[in-house]
């Protein structure tokens, strides 16, 4: 039960009118955005990125970033993004816990394609927050 993200909901302590705040580096390896790593400067895109992250989590049952794992598969964006690219990888790559029915499928597609835009690579490509509150 402790938290592992960037600066989840840091945003809305910026000033009214400003679109980011600039601030060190803080969070979890694994949940940071590129952008905020490079620039460490926090959007609402920041938080939007680890919370697809921790989505994810919850359909692959696997860490964000987990070292004991091949390179290729060790940053779960990145094999998250490969895996959703094609149907029939997609299936294995759901956690073997989750009964899947072809209803929980669709759920867990939809949620799928909603987590892979939160972690799009560019923060003009990723949803706003209501956006994906109204999706869930």
């Amino acid at each position: 039960m402790r938290a592992k993200v960037a600066d989840f909901g840091l945003m809305r302590l910026a000033p009214e009118g400003k679109g980011s705040i600039e601030t060190r580096i803080a969070g979890t390896f694994g949940y940071l955005a590129p952008e905020y790593a490079v620039t460490g400067r926090v959007t609402t895109k920041v938080d939007v990125f680890s919370f697809g992250v921790i989505l994810m989590e919850l359909i692959t049952g696997k860490k964000a970033l987990d070292d004991n794992q091949p390179e290729e598969s060790m940053y779960l964006v990145t094999w998250f993004r490969k895996m959703f690219i094609n149907k029939d990888s997609f299936r294995k790559v759901i956690d073997p816990t989750i009964d899947l029915n072809e209803e929980t499928l669709a759920s867990v597609s939809t949620v799928a394609e909603l987590a892979g835009h939160c972690c799009a690579r560019e923060p003009y490509q990723k949803p706003d927050t209501g956006h994906t509150v109204n999706v869930l």
